[in-house]
């Protein structure tokens, strides 16, 4: 008999860590579908080609994370391409940093809406799924500021902890039924909005990492790739 192929979808897929995630997933052997915020649908094009141009085959869907209903339909969408999804990725992410005196409630809104409340939004049509077929991978990237907390990401940091939080809870709801959930809460990684970063304020968190260097996209992707194997099953 053979395994049918796995559908694994990465929200914010065509971003930094997201992009590493859909490549390692797919060179693994999954059938991987990266999501992209609407307003992006030439970046995904050029993104979806990209990766063509280096032999991986992954498509993208369009879905605005933060919205119940459009998530909602893009899940949809999904399944109807490829069948349920066996592994979800949630990895959408933005920055408002502000300290809190200038912290404005949209900037509050923004993060919390595409960082925390995605996540629901996106997990809950594939839940079901998951556990009817006694199979399933939620993997949520977090951030180490969501434990410790960071100058100016009060609405970054709120949103990354309550991301644990869910990921704690959901871990034992779905344990028995063969889905597993887990969080990686990563350190500064090296991609564009890092690298947008002044010299001076890159220096400064550079210098007090241990290992004298931001981490690596791939290193995240392989760390994914390692919660999402089938014989990872007792790590929730």
């Amino acid at each position: 008999m053979v395994q049918q192929v796995r559908v694994v979808l990465v929200t914010g897929g065509i971003g930094g860590i997201g992009s590493a995630v859909c490549q390692r997933l797919a060179r693994d052997g999954y059938r991987v579908v990266a999501n992209h915020h609407p307003d992006e649908r030439d970046k995904a094009d050029a993104w979806r080609r990209s990766q063509v141009g280096v032999g991986l085959e992954i498509d993208t869907v369009a879905g605005d994370v933060s919205s119940f209903d459009d998530s909602a339909r893009m899940v949809q969408q999904v399944k109807e391409r490829y069948g349920s999804v066996d592994i979800l990725v949630n990895c959408a992410g933005i920055t408002r940093d502000k300290s809190f005196k200038k912290m404005e409630l949209t900037h509050w809104d923004a993060v919390i809406n595409v960082n925390l409340n995605s996540v629901f939004n996106v997990t809950k049509p594939v839940w079901e799924d998951m556990l009817e077929r006694g199979f399933g991978r939620v993997i949520n990237i977090s951030s180490v500021n969501g434990q410790r907390g960071q100058f100016g990401q009060a609405n970054y940091a709120t949103a990354k902890a309550g991301l644990h939080g869910f990921t704690m809870t959901l871990a034992q709801e779905g344990a028995a039924k063969g889905v597993t959930v887990n969080t990686i809460s990563p350190g500064y990684v090296e991609t564009a909005m890092t690298l947008a970063m002044r010299d001076d304020v890159r220096d400064a968190i550079i210098s007090g990492i241990p290992m004298r260097r931001m981490g690596a996209p791939a290193e995240i992707a392989s760390a994914v790739a390692f919660l999402a194997a089938a014989e990872n099953g007792y790590i929730t």
